[in-house]
């Protein structure tokens, strides 16, 4: 045992002797400055870039065996000693393991280099500086590959051995990047990418084995190149497994985690992104890249979202053809706040020039209330669930800039839609072509303005600066929205309205926007219109051109109140309305234009105006009438046009006519109050006998009715006789037959008288006479 001890203590004696012989050697006799010849020429040899060693270079021998280079530039064959280097270092460091030395291995311990730069650049038309690189390397062929061999050989210390013997095992314990920089300016497509800030740090890097990599970089994005000012800055931190598979190409990262925090312009809000994978694959040789079960999460601030964070998750699959630039994201599932959930798969195009996708998603039922909350652009509404239920199913495809769900199936609360349905990003442009069950659009308009009576009871002046109602459209989006759009409703609720069977068609460009058809069955007839809407101009302008046949009067008046409706009929109509605003109350009060109305098969319910004037007719004769009556009054005709000037309605030629009896009037309607002033005067016609026995002396007199008040109101109480009125009528009748009688009673006298003077003078006289009085 002692023979043994000191047999192994003999041993490492002389290898401990053989060591500092030979540092001493390496040190005393060998100077690593003749070695800088030697690197210049076989870099430019091999690579064609132009080395320059400002730097020393030294040797270390503890802890470790190796050699450092200080400030090393690097340029391009094209490049002259002013431009920029293609490359440089402030230092690099290249470190030995001693033990596998012993051995006879040459085994890379650790690799440093502290401020690297590489300057990269592409021109006008698509050449980047560092394909002459490529091409040098490539024509190099088996030269290159010659002196690449000991870092391609692998850990396997008979794989390779130099001349000196010794077998090249690549298997570096650490290797570190210190603050490296990456500049890449892009001519082409006016981008400048700067990567900043560049730190790497592996271990146990091998060319065929996994080992563990760390980095992390800040990335400046600047899409103009004469400025400074970046328009995205991002952080980022990688952690992974690598397994780099030089050999065939194939580079896989496994665990990886991509962490990072952005933000964009001026903004100080990081926007904080992760990804995270099961595994990456980049195939070199069949440029492809997959991604396994990938997983995103963002984490987004906004002063529009609000002070908290929004969150979002989204899990894919990746299958990507870089050579054709096309891409499959299969098993998307999107996850947020509030219900969110988004399915679907995407195709992606033109990766890395201009992207389009197409593909089919899916979003489950969920309330969009929190989120317009969130993005401050919930809508004042009537009702308080409106919005609160929407999915959707559609085939899809966009670009960067737009999207198009073609074959959508849109699901809102409680109403169901399907066609095609498109626009811009920016919201600049909107085209749809849906047909739809149903849809209560009165639940999506601004709340009620106060009550009719409650504006009717302001003085002008209150009204001028009382509260304006909530807007009923977003006048600053129409301004600059290009619109073409067409639906089709089985029935559509608006304004307490109900329309069935509606054709819808929008066009419009930057803010001037035209309603080319509107037709829908209305109360058993039907409805049509056209019109256009100036979103330029402040307040909005609105010019509508109605068309009204066959509609059944009471069932609109009916469905405008509780009561009963009063008048009862088919309306036919048309006209030319326009209007500024944009709330119902300031469109009430800007109106202006006018109506052509007729009446057909109408009747009055509740008031029988034959039994009110023939009743009034047989008192003033001192009679009475026994007929039994019915409860309305049947009208024969009744027509009439409207003037309309800021809200206020006014007829002057308003003409309705019951069996024997006719009726001429003209009033006003104040629209934003409500209130009306009607008066008309009602005759006796030659069909009176129709209605009851008349006094012919009556036919001659007007009977006047006025009626006034609120069409909320009650519509008993709207109308009566004026008595004034009845009784100036009355009077002018009696003065005409007073002034008739006593003409008559002339007549009669002068008759008498002219038969006597004829008598005594001939009828020669008379004649002369008669022209003279006449």
């Amino acid at each position: 045992m002692k023979r043994i001890l000191r047999t192994l203590l003999a041993t490492i004696g002389i290898l401990g002797l053989v060591a500092v012989g030979a540092v001493v050697f390496v040190t005393t006799f060998f100077d690593p400055e003749d070695l800088k010849p030697r690197l210049v020429e076989v870099v430019r040899e091999h690579s064609g870039l132009e080395l320059e060693l400002d730097g020393p270079l030294s040797w270390s021998f503890y802890p470790r065996l190796g050699v450092a280079v200080e400030t090393a530039e690097a340029r391009l064959p094209t490049q002259s000693p002013d431009d920029r280097p293609f490359a440089a270092f402030d230092h690099a460091e290249v470190s030995l393991a001693f033990a596998p030395l012993l051995r006879g291995e040459i085994a890379i311990d650790g690799l440093t280099i502290e401020g690297l730069l590489l300057n990269l650049a592409r021109d006008e038309s698509g050449r980047g500086n560092w394909e002459t690189l490529i091409e040098q390397l490539e024509s190099r062929g088996e030269a290159a590959e010659s002196v690449l061999a000991p870092a391609s050989a692998g850990p396997n210390p008979d794989a390779t051995v130099d001349e000196s013997g010794l077998s090249v095992a690549l298997n570096i314990a650490s290797v570190q990047v210190h603050q490296g920089q990456v500049n890449y300016r892009d001519a082409q497509a006016e981008r400048h990418v700067t990567l900043e800030q560049l730190n790497i740090s592996g271990r146990n890097v091998n060319p065929d084995r996994p080992f563990p990599l760390n980095a992390s970089l800040r990335v400046l994005l600047d899409n103009d190149l004469d400025t400074e000012a970046a328009t995205l800055v991002s952080d980022l931190i990688l952690k992974t497994q690598v397994d780099l598979g030089l050999a065939e190409g194939r580079h896989v990262l496994s665990k990886l985690s991509l962490q990072t925090d952005s933000r964009l312009g001026d903004s100080q809000d990081q926007q904080k992104i992760n990804l995270d994978a099961a595994e990456a694959i980049l195939d070199l040789g069949k440029q492809q890249l997959t991604v396994t079960d990938g997983q995103l999460d963002t984490s987004l601030l906004h002063p529009r979202l609000g002070e908290k964070r929004l969150p979002l998750a989204m899990g894919f699959q990746l299958d990507a053809d870089l050579q054709a630039q096309t891409a499959q994201l299969r098993e998307l599932h999107l996850t947020g706040p509030d219900g969110l959930a988004l399915t679907g798969n995407l195709n992606l195009d033109e990766l890395f020039t201009a992207p389009t996708y197409r593909g089919q998603v899916q979003l489950e039922p969920l309330s969009l209330r929190p989120w317009l909350t969130r993005l401050d652009a919930m809508p004042a509404t009537a009702s308080d669930t409106a919005l609160s239920k929407a999915s959707l199913t559609s085939p899809v495809e966009g670009d960067l800039q737009s999207i198009t769900l073609d074959g959508l199936t849109l699901g809102l609360d409680g109403s169901t839609f399907s066609g095609r349905l498109g626009g811009r990003f920016d919201g600049s442009s909107l085209s749809a072509d849906l047909q739809g069950d149903t849809l209560d659009l009165d639940a999506y308009l601004p709340p009620d303005a106060p009550s009719s009576e409650t504006s009717a009871s302001l003085s002008l002046l209150d009204r001028a600066y009382a509260e304006q109602p909530p807007a009923m459209l977003p006048a600053s989006w129409l301004a600059d929205l290009d619109l073409d759009a067409r639906l089709e409703l089985g029935e559509l609720h608006f304004l307490k309205q109900s329309f069935q069977n509606v054709a819808l068609a929008l066009e419009g460009q930057k803010g001037r926007h035209r309603l080319t058809r509107f037709e829908a069955n209305f109360h058993d007839g039907q409805l049509s219109a056209t019109g256009s809407l100036d979103a330029r101009e402040t307040p909005l302008r609105w010019q509508l051109s109605p068309s009204v046949t066959a509609v059944r009067l009471g069932d609109l008046l009916e469905s405008l109140g509780d009561e009963p409706a009063p008048l009862k009929g088919l309306l036919e109509g048309s006209g030319e309305l326009e209007s500024r605003g944009n709330s119902l109350t300031e469109l009430q009060r800007a109106l202006n234009g006018h109506l052509e109305t007729r009446l057909t098969e109408g009747s009055l319910t509740g008031t029988n105006v034959s039994r009110q004037l023939c009743t009034t007719a047989a008192r003033l004769e001192g009679k009475s009438t026994s007929r039994d009556w019915q409860e309305g009054t049947n009208l024969q005709n009744a027509e009439a046009s409207f003037q309309i000037r800021d809200g206020m309605v006014e007829s002057d030629d308003l003409a309705v006519s019951i069996p024997g009896i006719a009726m001429n009037g003209k009033g006003q309607l104040d629209l934003a109050s409500e209130r009306f002033d009607l008066k008309a005067d009602a005759r006796f016609t030659d069909t009176v006998d129709t209605a009851c026995e008349v006094n012919p002396r009556l036919k001659k007199v007007t009977f006047p009715v006025h009626c006034e008040g609120l069409l909320s109101g009650d519509s008993g109480e709207w109308c009566r006789f004026d008595r004034q009125a009845l009784q100036a009528s009355l009077g002018e009748l009696l003065r005409k037959e007073a002034s008739q009688r006593a003409g008559e009673e002339i007549d009669k006298h002068l008759e008498d008288a002219m038969d006597k003077l004829e008598e005594k003078v001939g009828g020669e006289l008379r004649g002369t006479l008669e022209s003279l009085l006449k």
